[in-house]
């Protein structure tokens, strides 16, 4: 049983969303009135509105705080200004049992050297912070922001036009953030970031305020055809990008090599967390890698089926998959044996129940992005 709501959960259960346990939040998966393929092309072609409120936020203060979080997480804080956001990961430590594995991914706002919120995922905020927590130097201070910060997602080609209309501000590059938006006197978050593929924003926002916002931008999108989104389509969206989801493509027993996160890792760090462990595991080469597997119809690989290859020797899992709404194909991704030899266009086959069903091998994205 679901114990925790979002802000807008009286919204979405008016809306007629279906609604769904998604790490202890109960969270919508699809709305009454088109369900999961309306609301993916809506993102496609037009604008989307998610509410992704069970994503865990946090604040990392004090004197160097910056610097202590770019010495536990993977990605190089010196790649980025004040201002802007980054992609990174939380990885055991080295000296702990699967060395690193990824505790979880997530996305780290640098508002500058002693100000830092991290924005994990749902079921692995608690874990995170504890982490962080534990190792902090005196002056610095974790603190779970989860229950107090509302995440929106406006996502899609039209979403520019939906965030002027409400007077926030869209003028933004790519993973850059303000905390100069304002929608009636309240303070909001704007961030050209997402997890769609589209040009989109994430909004952060007091949880108090949320519904008068969700209320304005689903008023103001109408015109841009605008369908409140929930987590199946967002799912759906992600799976065609071959953006990881922790729990399958990235895990504790799965590192960033493995995932092809490794552009997400400061390489040249004098440290973080599992970093030998990762540094050894690059130099001898990764076991198993990341792949994409593309169907010839709408047979959709599904999570823990077996991949085959010649003479229907395993040489893999599948860890996603889904049908692709915009390829009108099943689509999955697969951790692949490297001893196999895999290489792209390779075909292969799925066990679906005993009997194998053709795949071959691609390189995500499934669908050209449009976040840029």
């Amino acid at each position: 049983m679901s114990s925790r709501t979002s802000s807008l959960h009286d919204r979405h259960v008016a809306a007629g969303a279906k609604m769904a346990d998604f790490s202890g939040w109960s969270m919508p998966i699809e709305y009454a009135g088109g369900g999961v393929l309306a609301e993916h092309t809506a993102v496609r072609q037009a604008v989307g509105l998610f509410d992704v409120s069970h994503l865990g936020t946090a604040t990392v203060r004090g004197p160097g705080a910056a610097a202590y979080v770019d010495s536990c997480l993977t990605n190089d804080l010196s790649r980025i200004e004040p201002g802007r956001a980054q992609y990174t990961l939380c990885c055991l430590p080295d000296g702990e049992p699967d060395a690193g594995g990824v505790v979880d991914d997530l996305i780290l706002y640098l508002h500058g050297p002693d100000d830092v919120l991290l924005v994990p995922n749902a079921a692995n905020a608690a874990e995170v912070l504890r982490r962080l927590s534990e190792r902090a130097p005196d002056g610095v201070t974790v603190t779970d922001r989860h229950e107090e910060i509302a995440v929106l997602a406006l996502q899609g080609p039209r979403s520019p036009q939906v965030l002027a209309a409400v007077g926030l501000p869209g003028e933004l590059p790519y993973m850059a953030f303000t905390d100069e938006g304002g929608h009636g006197g309240d303070e909001v978050t704007v961030c050209r970031t997402g997890y769609t593929g589209e040009h989109g924003y994430e909004l952060l926002v007091a949880a108090e305020r949320a519904g008068a916002l969700w209320d304005a931008l689903l008023a103001a999108g109408e015109a841009e055809g605008i369908q409140p989104c929930g987590l199946g389509a967002r799912d759906t969206l992600r799976t065609e990008m071959g953006y990881p989801l922790h729990g399958h493509e990235l895990s504790r027993e799965i590192t960033p090599n493995q995932a092809r996160s490794g552009w997400a890792v400061g390489w040249r760090k004098p440290a973080f967390w599992g970093r030998e462990a990762l540094l050894a595991e690059r130099e001898a080469g990764a076991a198993r890698l990341l792949w994409g597997l593309q169907a010839p119809g709408r047979q959709i690989p599904r999570p823990g089926m077996a991949v085959l290859g010649a003479g229907g020797a395993a040489v893999g899992t599948v860890t996603s998959g889904t049908f692709s709404p915009t390829l009108r194909v099943g689509i999955g991704l697969a951790l692949l044996d490297t001893a196999a030899g895999v290489a792209e266009g390779a075909e292969l086959a799925v066990d679906v129940r005993g009997r194998p069903q053709p795949v071959r091998v691609v390189k995500p994205p499934f669908v050209a992005p449009n976040v840029r």
